[in-house]
């Protein structure tokens, strides 16, 4: 029995001495794996990518997951926040706060104050606000266009279009028109068909005049409407200003963009 006891012990440390080396090679070949951002510049025309470039690249907005921006008004600021990947919002004043959940657009106010249509105005801002990056969307067309002529500048441009059931108004039409040296972008047309749901040719247009580095992005402080009318641009109608505007790569607790229990 004592012999047997021994060989048998034997056997176990001898077991456990060879599988050692494994272990550690097991061990040493377990490497971190580095998340990578997809180069997605090659699914975009040339000129549509150098735009992106120009501004700090797709692959640095599509590295963040959280935007927010402020729009400045007399009356108190409208805070903008948004989930880039969600495109859930949220939208902060002191008389009112307006969200998105990815279902439904709810308001909360003690008055009535906002006489809007919430759905509507939930990620109005922020497409303006965050051109280009949102014409690198999925479901988008690009097609080349006349140039936009300003005085004795001319803007080159692309009309952007969208695939059927992409988004509330699918209908809706974008024209992006950049400087040629620059490739940053400097005219914003667009069509509205939210209400009606039906495609329009009546084109509002928005000029691009300054930027700012909000964390490796070029994003616009000030954002002016130009009437415009047959391609000819006029004077400016109206403008607005964005403030402490900042990104992250980090995602908000969702609960921010739900619908509040008391909210009908």
């Amino acid at each position: 029995m004592r012999k047997i006891t021994i060989f048998t012990l034997a056997m176990g440390i001898l077991f456990s001495c060879k599988q050692a080396p494994k272990e550690e090679k097991e061990i040493a070949n377990e490497q971190p794996v580095e998340e990578t951002t997809p180069d997605r510049s090659k699914d975009f025309p040339a000129d549509i990518a150098a735009v992106f470039k120009a501004h700090g690249g797709i692959e640095t907005f599509d590295q963040q997951h959280t935007l927010v921006f402020e729009l400045s008004n007399p009356e108190g600021n409208e805070k903008h926040t948004t989930d880039l990947k969600t495109r859930h919002a949220r939208i902060e004043t002191d008389k009112f706060v307006l969200g998105f959940d990815g279902e439904e657009a709810w308001i909360e106010q003690d008055s009535t104050y906002f006489k809007g249509n919430p759905r509507f105005y939930h990620n109005l801002m922020f497409y303006f606000y965050a051109m280009p990056f949102v014409l690198g969307d999925e479901g988008i067309s690009y097609q080349k266009v006349d140039d936009l002529k300003v005085g004795d500048v001319s803007y080159p441009g692309y009309k952007i279009s969208y695939g059927e059931a992409i988004g509330d108004s699918p209908k809706d039409n974008y024209f992006l028109y950049y400087d040629a040296e620059s490739y940053k972008m400097k005219y914003l047309g667009y069509t509205v068909t939210f209400f009606s749901k039906e495609s329009s040719e009546k084109i509002s247009l928005i000029e691009y005049t300054d930027w700012n580095d909000v964390n490796g992005l070029l994003l616009p402080k000030t954002l002016k409407w130009r009437a415009y009318e047959e391609g000819v641009v006029g004077d400016v109608k109206s403008e607005r200003k964005f403030v402490n505007a900042s990104t992250s790569s980090e995602k908000m607790d969702a609960s921010i963009f739900s619908k509040p229990r008391e909210v009908k």
